[in-house]
């Protein structure tokens, strides 16, 4: 009679190593949605950057076709890493949109580029601009694997 009460005992719990073995593999398992979770936000982060980037492309396309004429003359070209000086109406969207840039993009900057090109469908001269916006994305690039320090861009092409 006195072996089943032992037997019983045994049979009815868990022993330290069991608890500490299962603490150890959920805890290997939180460690891994966590590290999922954190490249989740910094991909979130890059694409929100991406938005931004093209939200503000589109605020100097406007600002070139509101001022049609000076842009089709080329007062709106304006290179990365130049702030032109305020003189006028194109000088003052620049430098308020690279103000823009800098503030809402890590490093941002931008450029813009106009040229005369003939419509394939017309064959007029048609003004052309190029919108290219960058800025540092080493942040989500790091989370992906790729090596730190690259600079993202986007270019937009369109007709004035």
């Amino acid at each position: 009679m006195s072996a089943a009460p032992a037997n019983a005992r045994r049979a009815a719990g868990f022993t330290l190593v069991e608890m500490l073995v299962a603490l150890v593999i959920t805890s290997v398992g939180l460690l891994g949605v966590a590290k999922l979770a954190l490249g989740t936000v910094q991909a979130n982060d890059s694409a929100l950057m991406r938005s931004q980037a093209t939200v503000l492309m589109q605020q100097i396309v406007e600002n070139m076709r509101a001022n049609h004429s000076l842009a089709v003359a080329g007062n709106y070209n304006v290179a990365v890493g130049v702030t032109p000086a305020v003189s006028d109406i194109p000088t003052t969207d620049l430098a308020a949109w690279k103000a823009l840039l800098q503030a809402e993009l890590p490093n941002g900057d931008g450029s813009v580029i106009t040229a005369q090109e003939t419509n394939p469908a017309t064959g007029g001269l048609e003004t052309v601009a190029t919108v290219t916006v960058q800025w540092d994305d080493s942040v989500a690039e790091r989370s992906f694997g790729a090596p730190a320090g690259g600079t993202m861009s986007i270019s937009a092409e369109t007709m004035l």
